[in-house]
Order: structure tokens, then sequence, then C-alpha cells
């Protein structure tokens, strides 16, 4: 009887053995989330209060921003002159240009400690004209005005000393995007001989993964619910002041407005973070719109997500060296 129990004991452990060899394997782990990516950028890049503002919002969220700047803002009424866009005669500009000599010294300044702190300064072009009836050398005449403007800005407008390595802040600059988002034939074409990396000049619907093509990346700002009515509306802070004040000031509303930017910014965050983590691109203006609305709720928002250690609130120029390094971002999660 004993030798049968002891037949009885290894069978049992053979059939054990046996049952663990076809079991089904372990399932393999879920592929980690790539990391998401928020990118902000301000267009214009006047107001020095907004220079430092925004630096200090970078300093303590750990954030990159893109400045597209508008170089008019780097001439002064005595040097306007030195800026001619296509079909213009010297010296105008849709936006003005710089307060006094100055004026264009601090903006340097800015501009310099923005580029040391690893910020990507970018071009929006010079007179903010609507170019999506310019031909390719129309384009290339405004490249060129926006490059030689901000390599001599120093000379031209009689500042001393120039600071060292200022020329290579200028040469620097990989990307563009058009004044009022206004795109046509004759700017990509342009784009792609003026040796621009990146253009930001897009709309989508919702957030997309931004295609290379011909040595451009092309980024598109992404409408996002907003509002009661969740109503699509274009990422940029001009574009909700339109929606919520008709492009009217309403400080007395500003409150009501901010809350509705930072819920529709959230909303579109949470549902990339908690999806498929397409980077999700923001736009701002230096202007301080329906009281600073919007730049209340954007400092709320990436005082919130940019800390967090599976976001990435990088530029559109850290992006693209990525990409084309081969460097794709740090995964998460396991």
């Amino acid at each position: 009887m004993p030798r049968l129990s002891r037949v009885v004991a290894f069978s049992s452990a053979v059939l054990a053995m046996a049952g663990a060899a076809f079991a089904d394997p372990p399932a393999p782990p879920a592929p980690a989330k790539p990391k998401q990516i928020v990118i902000i950028s301000f267009d214009s890049a006047r107001e020095i209060s907004q220079w430092q503002r925004s630096r200090a919002l970078a300093k303590r969220t750990g954030a990159h921003f893109t400045y597209f700047l508008s170089c008019v803002f780097l001439l002064s009424p005595q040097t306007r002159a030195d800026y001619t866009a296509p079909a213009k005669s010297a010296g105008k500009s849709n936006i003005g240009f710089a307060a006094s000599k100055q004026d264009v010294a601090d903006r340097l300044d800015q501009i310099g400690l923005a580029a040391s702190e690893g910020h990507d300064i970018a071009s929006h072009g010079c007179g903010h004209f609507d170019g999506k009836d310019w031909s390719k050398a129309d384009w290339l005449k405004e490249f060129a005005s926006f490059g030689h403007i901000l390599e001599n800005a120093y000379a031209i407008n009689g500042i001393a000393p120039e600071p060292a390595g200022w020329r290579a802040i200028a040469h620097a600059v990989v990307g563009f995007r058009a004044p009022y988002l206004s795109t046509g034939k004759g700017l990509y074409e342009a784009l792609a001989e003026a040796d621009y990396h990146y253009d930001a000049s897009g709309v989508s619907n919702g957030p997309v993964e931004p295609p290379t093509g011909g040595g451009l990346t092309r980024f598109s700002l992404p409408q996002i619910p907003e509002g009661p009515s969740s109503r699509p509306v274009i990422a940029m802070d001009y574009n909700l002041y339109v929606r919520h004040s008709g492009g009217f000031e309403r400080p007395s509303q500003a409150a009501e407005f901010s809350d509705r930017t930072y819920q529709a910014f959230r909303a579109a965050f949470d549902r990339q973070y908690q999806g498929k983590r397409i980077p999700l691109v923001l736009s701002f203006h230096f202007t301080l719109m329906n009281d600073g609305a919007y730049w209340n709720a954007l400092e709320r928002f990436a005082d919130e997500t940019c800390v967090k250690a599976n976001v990435e609130c990088i530029s559109f120029r850290d992006y693209v060296q990525r990409q084309r390094g081969g460097d794709r971002q740090a995964a998460v999660g396991g």
C-alpha cells in the first residue's frame, strides 16, 4: 500500500510538470507609453514684461517655449526704413515697430536670455502681412529681411556692445509661423529653399502627429472643444478672445473666460494623456487680452501639467531635433 501511494504521488508530480509545460506563457508586458508632449509658443513677442513672465513660468515648471519673433520689434522709429516688405514701401508694418532704441535693447536682452535658457527663437516674419498670395520670391525676401535684421540688430540700432554669440542665436532660427496662419504654395516652396526645419502655421481637427516631408515638419494648432456647448475653437488665445467677447475687452468677465480656457486646455490634455499621447500644441500672444484671462489660464495649466514626471513641455525645435536625431522621447510606465 505504501508503494502504491508513492506511485500516485509520482504520477501527480509528473502531471503537474506536464501541465506547467503546456500552460500558456505569461503575457508580455504592455508597451510603455511615451511621455505626453505639450508645445507652447508665443507670437510676435513684443512686450518686455511678458518675456520676463514667460521665462519665469518656464523656470518654475521646467518648460521650454518657442518664441515666434516679429523682426519689426527690433527696429526703432529711427531705423524702421531698414525693413521693406514685399510690394510695400520702406518702413511699413501692420503691427508697428519698437517704441525706442532702448526698447529694442531691452528686447534683444530678453531674446539672448531666452536663448541661453534653451528656448526656441523662431520667425514670425517681420511686418505681419498676410502672405497667402505671396510668391516664393516674396517669401524669400521676407525671410532674408528677418535674418538680416535679427543678425545685425545691434549694429542697425547703434547698440553696443553686441554680446558674444549673438549671431549664433540668429543663425539657429529653424522654425516659422505665418502671420494670421495664412499660407500658400509660395510659402512652402520658400521654406524648403531657406532651410527652415519646421512650419507651425497649420490648423487641424484635434491634435495630430506632425508629418515631415521634403525636410520640413509641419505642425498644426488643434481645434479643441470649449465652453458650455463644447464647440471647437483653435487652441490660441486670440481665437478664444474672439469666441468669448467678440474681440472686445470685457475685463469684468476675465475670471470666467480664464476658467473656460483652462478647462478647455485641461480637457484636451487629459484626452491625450489618457489616450494616444499625441503632442498638444497651444499658442499665445504677449498681449493680455480680456485682462490677462488667457495668460492666467496658461500659467494654471502649465503649473499643473508641465511638472508631471511623464509630461514634457518642450519647444517645436526640441521636438524636431529629437525626430531628426532618432531620439524618440523617453517612455514612462511599464
